[in-house]
């Protein structure tokens, strides 16, 4: 189905750079520059410069960016790692294929970690939080960094939805001892495939994941330890130098969509809208999430009036039995599975679509 509203448009945001971005993969096909080239190099610069950290290593995806920064830090059996539920199943795989042991916690009204709940489950066990900066705004990491200080424990950023969110003026994946990025297409900042970032201060660990990318070669010949191949893509990393340069003005279109939406839903019965930014958080709007009565009822009317919608994770992953997390009681995960439904909100929306889903939205609750 062609919609009127799409959630994503891969060929307009093509279409809008077609010439930087086909003259970037050209020259990096005609130059032969495929593995771990000067693409690669100059795009892990440039993020350590964005993200305010000391060094980047890209990877394959940001699942694998999360396993190698949980393996570098020495996450392995017998390690509990605290995260959540409300998120992908990357993030809680990551830690598995770590080989810890997740422990879950609920989320707040932000849909982010539940802070006042990380230290009630800290055990003996404990090792490593994993906070999730769900739909482009982050979790308080300001509270979070001290709760895990208090208990000596590591932490590991799944920023994979905040690429330049903010708390207290610090960007996300700036805060623990590493991060994980995804590029992932649909993402604030997109390849044309999958790709991954670790962003990190901490010298060992950023020579420990540089080694775990590439079979733990530490030259051509000498090896360091037995490695992954989970390189970024130096072709995926072209693409992403020229994208790089629109992030800023991305966000700020996100950010302007999202201000259209507070403005005309605010007052519609049914519908909470997604926190708005403030003094201490500023949000990059990965997606504008809202919660609403007659969840699947609307996604079916919005569908039916050209405008795509998504329903993320509406069986939790606790719940998923064959994973074996059932012994987790998340009350407000649980709540949102039933109630949330993200729309759409790309830079490349224009204000006449903008206008068009909040009208059919405001049709739904008051026809």
């Amino acid at each position: 189905m062609k919609y009127k509203v799409p959630f994503v448009n891969y060929p307009l945001q093509y279409e809008r750079i077609r010439d930087e971005v086909d003259r970037a993969v050209t020259s990096a096909l005609a130059g032969g520059e495929f593995i771990l080239r000067e693409e690669t190099k100059r795009f892990e610069e440039s993020m350590a410069d964005l993200l305010d950290v000391e060094r980047c290593v890209g990877v394959n995806s940001g699942t694998d960016a999360l396993i190698l920064s949980l393996l570098a830090a020495g996450i392995g059996p017998g390690d509990e790692v605290i995260t959540v539920a409300h998120t992908y199943v990357a993030s809680i795989a990551a830690i598995v294929h770590a080989g810890g042991t997740p422990v879950l916690v609920d989320v707040g009204d932000d849909m982010n970690m539940d802070v006042g709940q990380v230290e009630e489950a800290v055990t003996s066990k404990t090792k490593a939080v994993m906070p999730v900066h769900l739909n482009g705004r982050m979790c308080d990491m300001t509270r979070l960094m001290e709760v895990t200080a208090k208990h000596g424990l590591i932490v590991i950023e799944d920023a994979a939805q905040a690429l330049t969110a903010t708390c207290d003026g610090k960007k996300a994946g700036s805060f623990g001892l590493a991060s994980g990025f995804s590029f992932y297409p649909a993402k604030v900042l997109g390849a044309a495939g999958d790709a991954g970032l670790i962003a990190t201060s901490d010298p060992q660990l950023a020579e420990e994941v540089w080694l775990l990318r590439d079979h733990g070669r530490k030259t051509k010949d000498e090896l360091a330890c037995f490695g992954f191949n989970t390189r970024l893509d130096n072709v995926q990393a072209a693409i992403l130098n020229v994208k790089l340069k629109y992030v800023t003005a991305w966000v700020q279109r996100r950010r302007e969509i999202a201000d259209l939406y507070y403005e005309g839903l605010s007052d519609v019965p049914g519908v909470k809208l997604p926190p708005r930014p403030d003094e201490r958080f500023q949000d990059v709007y990965q997606n504008y999430v809202l919660r609403v009565a007659k969840r699947d009822e609307l996604a079916a009317y919005l569908r039916e009036s050209g405008i795509e919608v998504i329903i993320s994770n509406p069986i939790p992953v606790h719940h998923q039995e064959q994973l074996g997390l059932s012994r987790f009681h998340l009350p407000n995960t649980e709540r949102l599975a039933q109630d949330v439904i993200s729309i759409p909100n790309i830079p490349e929306l224009s204000n006449d679509q903008v206008q068009y889903v909040i009208d059919r939205i405001r049709s739904f609750y008051t026809q």
